[in-house]
């Protein structure tokens, strides 16, 4: 679908390689500009995991369908090439320090003068400007900041921070999102314009619902039981039972009473399920935990409520529905053999797009990209010898 768009990256870490992935896998040429060392990504995993010949797992789920150049950024005899590049581009999409890329000469006014209708996408931690433009941005850093982790656990326990970086991959989506309908505006006006997207912003509206609440006066409270939700109806949450865990949601009084004939039910009218929700909690939790979770299933299936298993990674990767849905990619590293990756997320015609091409060794691609610019051998050469570059 983007076939024919060109688009320079100078990202790092998951925001910006999440937010340029997605937009090769939809056939944008995508050209990582790496420093000589490589991208932090490829020699970093969270957990210091690594597959065989120190393949990272961590440059693999951001950086498949990409091309790879090695420039130096601060060597002046970079400079002539990476403009003949951002001439030729549709997209440039950075997530350095705000600032950084002006300081080198690549900012928004810069490059913008030179190719009027470029898309010039920046993401950052908290936004190109601010209080916090200086702090480091860092997804459970704006999940404390954002309110995220303060809505989540017991309330007699500490703020709980969700178990992925949900914040990093909504502002990658979003990013993109912007990107997407900048292209779009561009084919009316014939200008490019500047897309920002920030951890901040994507925090927040990952919130958009509980915050919206607020905004209008609305105090939640985190639950003793740690079952509740602070602002959701009883029952919402997860269970214990006999062998295991279930999650409950949404459940109408008539139904609780029917499924939990001798839970007290009797007087509970819908407007009360609120206010009573930790009750409400405490008699399920203790008729959960007296069967298991697959007989509470099929109860739970009769009665046609609301439930799903609590699911480990391994249970979700075998999980039917995700199966059925195609979710999982693969390709083969010469080191690292067989490297299973999650698929791009939204289908087309019935058709989730797959990897294309393998993330790229570091620099796999400088020359193609240097002959496309219509540099010679000798150019290239030179351009080598001057440190400019690397292939």
């Amino acid at each position: 679908m983007l076939s024919g768009i060109r688009v320079i990256s100078f990202t790092h870490f998951l925001q910006g390689p999440s937010a340029s992935q997605l937009l090769a896998d939809l056939g944008a040429d995508v050209i990582k500009i790496e420093p000589r060392t490589g991208a932090f990504e490829r020699t970093w995993t969270a957990p210091g995991w690594f597959l065989e010949g120190d393949h990272s797992p961590f440059f693999a789920l951001g950086n498949r369908n990409v091309r790879s150049m090695v420039v130096d950024l601060k060597n002046p005899a970079a400079m002539a090439p990476l403009l003949d590049l951002i001439d030729s581009a549709d997209v440039l999409i950075e997530s350095f320090r705000p600032g950084t890329l002006d300081r080198l000469g690549l900012g928004w006014e810069t490059v913008h003068a030179r190719n009027p209708r470029l898309v010039y996408a920046s993401l950052s931690g908290y936004g190109s400007d601010g209080p916090y433009v200086d702090r480091p941005g860092q997804d459970v850093l704006v999940q404390a900041l954002s309110g995220i982790a303060m809505a989540t656990g017991r309330a007699d326990g500490p703020p709980q921070p969700a178990g992925a970086c949900i914040v990093d991959q909504h502002a990658g989506v979003l990013g993109a999102f912007g990107i997407l309908a900048a292209l779009h505006g561009r084919e009316r006006t014939g200008t490019g314009v500047k897309v920002e997207s920030n951890l901040l912003n994507a925090a927040l509206d990952l919130q958009i619902e509980p915050l919206t609440y607020a905004l209008n006066g609305f105090t939640g409270a985190r639950s003793a039981s740690g079952i509740s939700s602070p602002f959701y109806t009883a029952p919402y949450g997860v269970f214990a039972t006999a062998d295991g865990w279930i999650c409950l949601s949404l459940t109408s009084p008539a139904t609780l009473r029917q499924v939990f004939a001798d839970a007290g039910f009797d007087d509970l009218a819908a407007g009360e399920a609120f206010d009573q929700r930790e009750a409400v909690n405490g008699r399920i939790a203790a008729h959960v935990a007296t069967r298991t979770t697959a007989e509470w299933a099929d109860v739970f299936s009769a009665a046609r409520m609301w439930w799903a298993p609590v699911n480990g990674h391994d249970e979700v990767i075998a999980d039917p529905q995700v199966q059925h849905n195609d979710s999982f990619d693969q390709y083969e590293h010469p080191v690292a053999g067989n490297v299973r990756v999650l698929k791009h997320p939204v289908s087309y015609d019935g058709v989730r797009p797959g990897v294309r091409t393998a993330p790229p060794e570091l620099g796999e691609h400088t020359r193609a990209v240097l002959h496309g610019l219509g540099y010679s051998e000798d150019d290239i050469e030179a351009l080598h010898e001057a440190g400019a570059v690397r292939s």
